[in-house]
């Protein structure tokens, strides 16, 4: 087997054809009789019996070219793409076969090509990142949230008011007629929460306990379109009325949540830990752009195979997420409004983006030649094997060295634009003198 024409189209895709040898082709051909006669009947024959040539002679000499044709093809296009010493991406494609006079066998192959990458400026690119402040306002908005959580719940016998706790039994009726998930019992509504349709809980303020309550509302536009824009009652049971009892914010109130001793300590940790937080965030906003802007860098013709084939992969992710959550994907694209399609196109642009990433880390690998010794690839086994809850020998079976040798050689291209990368300075705005 040898390359008889090599051309490249457009898109990064090229056109390969492969010449067979007579030799090779006849001996696929009778390869293909051997397999396929004990389909065919010929009368005189019992079924399978027929000789080649009384059934080249009935359909044609061509009776078994497309059977050849598809064993050959795989041999056939692994030794063109080494003869070519190109890398291909994606399902290539049959496009036509020919037999010469010869009996020698050309096939025409469509091939999508790995991109050629051009890539400049990785070391050094520069990006915002957001200022990490911390005020007196945010210690005290977290210290009210741990108060709420620590708050003792009492019963009181009085009318509720906002920002009670009703515990109430409804059910709710559109046209007079009970409606699916519209009843429930014994539900904690705080009131002013704004947990359940607008007007409902300002309509259940006032109410004492044991007493019922019609409430009206209407069903917003963007709600199930069962009831979306409906108007409904809901027939109302006042149980009990309850009120937070939030603790008094003291040392004794540190000394219950925390480890520390004084309200002012603990005051002085919950600040840290919203800096740690936004710090955290600060960066991976950074860390965001980083990426972005070097993928803006990244010079290369994607050839759309290798874009659906990432895309593919994408929708199987989160069709697999989807269904750990114990939702049916083809519902939830319903919900959504769209099919599994729609999905796939809305996220090319996504997988395009990804491929560039990827393609990045690639390219920096292979010009900084990083260095991966025996104890790096090792300690990746071991790091794998505790994240998996794997033994170590189970996940070399599972994981080639030269996988995870290529694998770190990745993660160190991705640091190196990290650890280079600088933060973007603001520009100043100049100053205008009145005249």
């Amino acid at each position: 087997m040898n390359v008889k024409e090599f051309e490249k189209k457009e898109k990064n895709t090229a056109e390969l054809t492969v010449l067979v040898s007579p030799e090779e082709f006849e001996d696929a051909v009778q390869k293909a009789y051997l397999k396929g006669r004990s389909r065919i009947q010929i009368p005189g024959f019992r079924k399978g019996k027929a000789p080649r040539k009384m059934i080249e002679a009935i359909y044609g000499a061509g009776a078994f070219y497309e059977d050849a044709v598809e064993a050959l093809a795989p041999d056939a296009l692994e030794a063109g793409i080494k003869e070519q010493s190109v890398d291909t991406v994606g399902r290539p494609s049959i496009l036509d076969f020919n037999i010469g006079e010869d009996k020698s066998l050309s096939i025409k192959f469509r091939v999508s090509l790995y991109p050629e990458v051009k890539l400049e400026g990785y070391r050094g690119i520069a990006a915002p990142k957001p200022a990490v402040r911390v005020t007196k306002k945010d210690v005290e908005h977290e210290l009210e949230h741990v108060r709420e959580q620590n708050a003792r719940i009492e019963t009181v016998d009085r009318a509720a008011e906002k920002g009670d706790i009703a515990d109430i039994d409804f059910e709710g009726f559109v046209d007079g007629v009970p409606f699916e998930g519209g009843k429930g019992e014994h539900y904690d509504l705080e009131l002013g929460s704004g947990q359940f349709i607008p007007g409902f809980e300002d309509q259940v303020i006032g109410a004492a306990p044991g007493s019922d309550v019609e409430v009206k509302v209407t069903f917003p536009k963007e709600y199930t379109p069962e009831l979306a824009g409906k108007d409904a009652t809901f027939k109302v049971h006042v149980n009990e009325v309850k009120v937070k009892e939030l603790p008094d914010l003291d040392d004794e109130f540190a000394k219950d949540v925390s480890e520390f001793d004084t309200l002012e300590e603990y005051s002085a940790s919950v600040k840290e830990q919203i800096s740690e937080r936004r710090r955290g965030e600060a960066q991976s906003a950074f860390e965001e752009v980083v990426m972005s802007r070097l993928t803006d860098k990244v010079e290369c013709k994607i050839p759309d195979a290798m874009i659906d084939e990432q895309a593919d992969q994408m929708m199987s992710n989160f069709r697999y997420n989807l269904m750990n959550q114990g939702m049916d994907p083809d519902q939830y694209f319903k919900m959504m409004g769209m099919n599994a399609q729609d999905f796939r196109s809305s996220v090319r642009p996504t997988a395009e983006k990804q491929i560039k990433l990827d393609l990045a880390f690639e390219h920096i690998a292979k010009v900084e030649d990083f260095d991966i010794t025996d104890g790096d690839i090792e300690a990746e086994y071991s790091r794998l094997a505790d994240q998996y809850g794997m033994k170590v020998e189970d996940v070399k079976k599972a994981i080639t060295a030269d996988s995870v040798k290529t694998g770190l050689k990745l993660e160190k291209a991705k640091q190196l634009v990290l650890d280079t990368a600088v933060v973007e300075k603001k520009e100043k705005k100049a100053e205008v003198e009145a005249e």
